[in-house]
């Protein structure tokens, strides 16, 4: 008799999720986790950064109060409270999770779970058995081999705060996490530089984005190397850091109190596998099948770990889609078709196809685009320049995906991803009535764009 249907190891996104949903359909369940459950998004990601863009968000809004008959004097951000009221934040979502585990009569197992074999874990002095193991251990910062870049620190760390907040940073990489963070310390007073390989901002998302972004940094004083190539760092005589690095053929180099490496993440794997057990990998990632499944039978694995795509909903879908099938239940969420969201101000979401995306794999399409400055929410809010794009297919007008960068575009973009997986067209888009005065009548306008392209 196995001591478990289930043992999860990670308590993070991937495996919380999993090993509850895994509860609810009768499974005898246990999650492993050697430090607070909610994973890298609930401690060190996603929440504690969007708690505190909450807080900049706010002091950005007291101080633009004059121009809507708001006056609110000085304003300034005491960093000390806004993390305590961060810390307190993930605090509170931590002990429900930890309160549905209870609820559930999921076992918490405190420690590293290391896999002896098919079926068998082992926590600290402890063996324990399952029918079916799932990994969910997520992810790790990457810190490239660039010599005197321990100097640096990393998203965990920045985030965990008790130092100072630095008067200037200097962000290498100019992806979600960079844009996100420079967007925040800007805000809180901070003169930001980012340093970015690629040639714009947020390389993975539609051209115009990284472009517009760029922009609206320029006016907020956020300094960006786009095609920056880093190549050392070190300490000066006063103390500051100095980055240097290429750029435009020419040597470079940006200073600040601290500098931040945000070039991504790596799976973490660390204590994982017992001696003689391996599983397939391929350059730190673990390979899994369609199902989950990886080369050990009953071993499957889910979210960051797998470093197909690294965002807690992904890993949340998987580690769900995971549990109902070992359960005999065919998952409902469609995993092949993921939106990514980005929160700085104005907002970023996508989802499905860009038009260059489209035209690369031979579809032909039309591209539907409202610029929200004519919008009269946005107006009202005295929101940023921002658009919303639709790209559909030519002959159909089936809608392959969209862009967006808008205030509340990470609660918009939800409208076509149900658009793209349910292969919906621009015409039954359109069907819908959308209330007035709202952001959402954004849609309604590039759509109204597209259908004049697909019938024009």
């Amino acid at each position: 008799m196995r001591d478990y249907s289930l043992i999860v190891i990670g308590a993070g996104p991937g495996g919380y999720t999993a090993a509850l949903r895994a509860a609810k359909l009768g499974l005898k369940t246990a999650v492993v986790e050697n430090r607070e459950v909610g994973g890298t998004c609930l401690n060190r990601g996603c929440i504690p950064t969007k708690a505190l863009l909450h807080t900049a968000e706010v002091a950005q809004a007291a101080r633009d109060g004059a121009a809507i008959g708001v006056e609110a004097g000085a304003v300034r951000v005491n960093p000390s409270a806004a993390w305590r009221r961060k810390d307190a934040v993930v605090e509170q979502l931590r002990g429900g999770i930890e309160a549905l585990f209870r609820q559930k009569k999921v076992e918490l197992l405190r420690g590293t779970g290391t896999i002896l074999g098919p079926g068998v874990v082992a926590v600290g002095d402890a063996t324990y058995t399952a029918d079916h193991i799932l990994i969910a251990t997520g992810s790790i910062p990457a810190r490239p081999p660039i010599p005197g870049l321990e100097l640096a620190v990393t998203s965990d760390e920045l985030l965990a705060g008790g130092q100072p907040l630095p008067a200037s940073l200097v962000i290498i990489g100019g992806g979600v996490i960079g844009v996100e963070l420079a967007s925040l310390y800007s805000a809180l007073g901070c003169q930001v530089t980012v340093l970015e390989a690629m040639d714009r901002l947020l390389p993975n998302l539609d051209r115009e984005i990284g472009q517009n972004l760029a922009m609206i940094f320029k006016k907020r004083g956020i300094a960006v190397a786009a095609g920056a190539m880093v190549t050392s760092a070190a300490r000066r005589e006063d103390g500051q850091l100095a980055v240097s690095y290429t750029w435009k053929g020419q040597p470079e180099q940006a200073i600040g109190d601290a500098v931040l490496c945000a070039i991504g993440r790596r799976p973490n794997t660390a204590g994982l596998f017992g001696e003689g057990v391996s599983l397939e990998m391929e350059r730190g990632r673990i390979l899994t099948d369609e199902t989950g499944q990886t080369s050990m039978p009953g071993v499957y694995a889910a979210g960051d770990v797998t470093a197909q795509i690294q965002l807690a909903h992904v890993a949340a879908a998987q580690g769900t889609a995971c549990a109902d099938r070992l359960a005999g239940r065919a998952p409902l969420t469609d995993l092949r078709t993921i939106p990514s969201c980005v929160y700085t101000d104005p907002e970023i979401a996508s989802v499905g196809l860009t038009a260059d995306e489209a035209k690369a794999a031979g579809r032909a399409v039309k591209v539907g685009k409202y610029v929200m400055f004519s919008n009269g929410r946005t107006v009202i809010a005295s929101g940023q320049r921002g658009f919303i794009k639709v790209v559909a297919d030519r002959e159909s007008g089936a809608v392959l995906g969209a862009q967006l960068m808008c205030q509340r575009a990470t609660d918009l973009v939800s409208q076509f991803t149900a658009a793209v997986v349910n292969g919906l067209t621009t015409e039954q888009l359109l069907h819908v009535m959308r209330p007035h005065p709202t952001f959402d009548e954004g849609i309604g306008e590039a759509l109204e764009d597209l259908l004049e392209k697909l019938t024009g």
